[in-house]
């Protein structure tokens, strides 16, 4: 009886004991994922999930939110004086997620189907770098620069063949890519259309250009499957 009592709070919808049935349970729904995805570089406040999620509804999202909390994935913490303002942030557990996450990315950008030209949030763009890193290609090379994406700024390091993205300010970036949104960065980065052609779109680079096409070089989509 306390087994199902504790498993009625995230649904019990499967009756299945399988691993894979009682993760879909916890994050199976509709937003669940994606909310995860938004949270994957930090903590954040309610109203940037939804500016981040435009799709939802503040109803579903909270419903989602609580049940993260229930389950151990999601806490809510306070932030200190100036900020004053409750944050959503992934707990330990919940990181953990990210490879599931990006290993879901992967997969299905594969996929024909894929419509690249949808728009993508800050930190779906974001996502899709750690996804299509290419660390052969990086090898032994250091970089390190911030990526702007409307009032959303990223913190981006190369090193040992591993790519850490962090939100927030870097300290002495040595490269800058800013744009209003991150249409023009997918161009540059998965398009490796040249820098000059998107400064219409809001595309601006600053500091040591050089670096930053070295870094733009170390992406690509994946061929897509037959």
């Amino acid at each position: 009886m306390k087994f199902l009592k504790k498993t009625a709070q995230h649904g019990r919808w499967y009756d299945d004991a399988c691993g894979a049935a009682f993760a879909l349970e916890l994050v199976g729904e509709r937003w669940a994922l994606l909310i995860l995805r938004e949270l994957m570089f930090g903590g954040r406040r309610f109203s940037d999930l939804r500016a981040g999620l435009p799709g939802i509804s503040a109803k579903v999202l909270t419903e989602r939110l609580e049940g993260f909390e229930r389950a151990g994935i999601v806490q809510r913490r306070q932030l200190p004086p100036p900020a004053r303002v409750q944050v959503y942030e992934l707990t330990p557990w919940g990181c953990e997620m990210d490879e599931t996450l990006l290993a879901l990315c992967r997969w299905a950008l594969a996929s024909p189907g894929h419509d690249h030209t949808l728009p993508l949030s800050a930190a779906a763009m974001m996502m899709s770098l750690q996804a299509l890193f290419d660390p052969a290609k990086a090898g032994v090379s250091a970089l390190s620069g911030a990526i702007r994406i409307g009032a959303e700024t990223y913190g981006v390091k190369v090193a040992g063949g591993r790519l850490d993205i962090l939100r927030g300010e870097p300290e002495a970036p040595r490269f800058t890519i800013t744009a209003p949104d991150a249409t023009p960065i997918k161009r540059l980065i998965y398009g490796k259309a040249p820098p000059d052609s998107l400064a219409s779109a809001g595309l601006a680079m600053s500091g040591d250009g050089e670096a930053a096409l070295r870094f733009v070089d170390l992406f690509h989509l994946p061929v897509k499957m037959a």
